[in-house]
């Protein structure tokens, strides 16, 4: 559905994103996330058509995406900076969407609206931000779009609308097979509702992959042995990062599961625990902050 293959773009001189590849999958949550700086907007800027890239692709059902109206009208875009609406009242800003997006909704609208308890007439910059977040969104899900591409959607918003505005996008995409690209900070919801994640860091792919494969694949273990710590435990096991506390060895693996389990019980350990990295922890480690997810994730 959507695919970008060696996007390349620079500002003056600086590398922005280099040789970026992207894959998304139809009717699929795919979660974008990376430290400030990464690129993540950039990304976003060019799927939703509003930059043009240097080099590469990128494409949408095969097309291109910039200069092209008939494929933009079946994207939703929710840029984290909301100041193109401001000049108007939600009132005439639904009448502007109306005329844009063909599958345009009243009935969805006003439902919205009515749940967030949102003034027609009163323009949008002088909501509050989440109001403003909230206004934005129900304008955007309105529109029926087939592709949506969200970045910090729930930035500033309370607990409850978040998962209000989860649910409709959850619900669009289980009813409608709606495409769906996220960026946000809230690593701890992302896990809950993304099929797969792509992390940046300065304008390049780290890493992209289903979550729940590459969770299956990555582990925290903490181990300890009654007698000293034999020789030829972890031999054959892929470790990313191993130290020891005491007589406590703490270690992240990427292995199958059970073939971590069987090599060190068949040492008979005192102690073993192996459990799955969330999100955030494999976000930090990925970046290099190996001492600072082991502090975290292993006490």
């Amino acid at each position: 559905m959507i695919q970008v293959n060696g996007l390349c773009k620079s500002f003056d001189g600086f590398s922005a994103l280099s040789d970026l590849h992207l894959h998304v999958k139809k009717g699929a949550i795919y979660g974008l996330i990376g430290s400030n700086g990464s690129g993540k907007t950039t990304v976003i800027n060019h799927l939703a058509g509003v930059w043009k890239q240097d080099s590469g692709e990128v494409l949408i059902d095969g097309e291109p995406v910039h200069d092209n109206e008939a494929l933009k009208r079946r994207i939703g875009y929710i840029p984290d900076d909301l100041r193109f609406f401001s000049v108007y009242n939600l009132k005439e800003a639904a009448h502007y969407f109306q005329r844009l997006y063909p599958l345009w909704n009243q009935q969805r609208f006003q439902q919205m609206t009515d749940q967030f308890h949102l003034d027609l007439k009163k323009k949008i910059s002088r909501f509050s931000k989440g109001m403003q977040k909230q206004a934005v969104f129900s304008l955007v899900m309105s529109a029926m779009p087939d592709i949506l591409i969200l970045d910090e959607p729930i930035d500033g918003l309370d607990p409850l609308i978040r998962k209000l505005v989860w649910k409709y996008i959850v619900e669009d995409v289980a009813e409608r097979e709606t495409t769906v690209l996220v960026s946000s900070h809230n690593l701890r919801e992302m896990e809950g509702i993304c099929d797969s994640i792509g992390i940046l860091d300065h304008g390049r792919m780290v890493l992209e992959r289903d979550l729940d494969e590459l969770k299956s694949d990555v582990h925290k273990i903490q181990v300890a042995f009654r007698q000293p710590v034999p020789q030829d435990v972890y031999d054959g096991l892929n470790i990313l990062h191993r130290e020891s506390r005491g007589s406590v060895d703490l270690l992240i693996v990427r292995n199958r599961r059970d073939f971590v389990t069987q090599k060190i019980e068949a040492a008979n350990p005192a102690i073993f625990d192996l459990l799955p990295l969330s999100l955030e922890e494999i976000f930090i480690y990925e970046l290099g902050g190996e001492t600072i997810a082991l502090e975290s994730i292993l006490f």
